[in-house]
């Protein structure tokens, strides 16, 4: 198998020497994770056989373990050639509904259909890109400020660092669970029992299918805690309206949760969905976003109306919707 060392040096003659210093920050992390950091448009991997074939001096030195450790005020310089992986992280203008922003962040609503992150099939037209092309600053943060993100056909609020300070600090805080992350779904069969539920299962991937994730049992298979509240908003003859909030953030999170207590997602093939009420991709909308300023500390509470495509299938199956805040009042709390 080509090795990505071997896939760079396909991807055109020409390297760059790019020259980093270790801030204060970083003392004592690994060589290959602190490289990460300062150079993001590389993966970790790549980085790591950067290393190890001696592309990597430190204060004049070769040095090839990765997990080398580096101090603060180490100077050096990496050898770097493209990779498709690098070439992605471009501007690339594109309209994009932002909500709010001031110098640390900003919040936008993010279409169906729309990647995040650029990745193997999806090197161009990504979220990523177009925060390159919208704000100089994206091009001088890790992953051009993403701290969250949406599958591509979930739509919905994210927040998005615009300085160091304020992505240190979100992602802290959404590890703390400081950020409330809320989403309106609509899915198979109508809802029986409580109208609140809390569904604590481990997410990993599914031993039968690598490309889906799956709710896990811990003692047999590898994979991380997560837990989602489900409230019903309203049931119809074939399916429900729910609301959902993260308490943890794992990869498909609501849609395997959902899926695994017997209410796949509208249209969410990969999970047993099917399409219904005119909608083609899954019925998932991140609607309510709130979580302290990263620097001001000021309360911030954002809501994002369900989406056209959406609110016509809550239509065909006779659901209400009167607008975002609605889906809160019409839920228990």
């Amino acid at each position: 198998m080509q090795s990505l060392l071997d896939e760079a040096a396909d991807a055109g003659p020409e390297s760059e020497l790019r020259a980093f210093a270790i801030a204060a920050p970083h003392h004592g992390e690994r060589l290959d994770r602190a490289l990460a950091l300062l150079v993001p448009e590389f993966s970790r991997s790549y980085l790591q056989q950067l290393i190890e074939s001696g592309a990597v001096l430190i204060n004049g030195r070769a040095i090839v373990k990765p997990s080398h450790k580096v101090k603060a005020d180490d100077a050096g310089t990496v050898e770097l050639r493209p990779t498709p992986q690098s070439q992605a992280f471009k501007p690339e203008p594109m309209a994009l509904d932002i909500l709010f922003q001031d110098e640390h962040l900003l919040v936008l609503n993010k279409p169906a259909g729309l990647v995040v992150h650029p990745a193997p099939g999806n090197w161009s037209g990504t979220l990523l890109n177009g925060l390159l092309a919208h704000d100089g600053q994206a091009q001088l943060l890790p992953r051009a400020g993403i701290v969250h993100r949406l599958d591509k056909d979930t739509s919905g609020l994210m927040v998005v660092a615009r300085s160091r300070a304020a992505m240190d600090a979100l992602v802290q805080r959404i590890a703390a669970r400081d950020v409330v992350r809320q989403y309106v779904a609509l899915a198979h069969r109508p809802w029986t029992g409580a109208r609140a539920r809390r569904v604590d299962a481990a997410i990993g991937r599914d031993p039968r299918n690598r490309l889906r994730m799956a709710a896990v049992d811990l003692d047999r298979t590898s994979g991380k805690p997560a837990s989602t509240g489900f409230d019903l908003i309203e049931n119809a003859q074939d399916g429900c309206l729910v609301r959902a909030t993260l308490q943890t953030g794992r990869t498909h999170q609501i849609r395997v949760h959902m899926a695994s207590i017997g209410h796949p997602l509208v249209a969410d093939a990969l999970y047993g969905g099917t399409p219904a009420g005119d909608m083609r991709r899954q019925a998932l909308h991140a609607f309510r976003l709130a979580f302290p300023h990263p620097v001001s500390g000021a309360a911030l509470e954002f809501l994002a109306p369900v989406p056209a495509d959406m609110v016509r299938a809550m239509e065909l199956w006779g659901l209400r919707y009167n607008g975002a805040q609605w889906l809160l009042s019409h839920a228990p709390g």
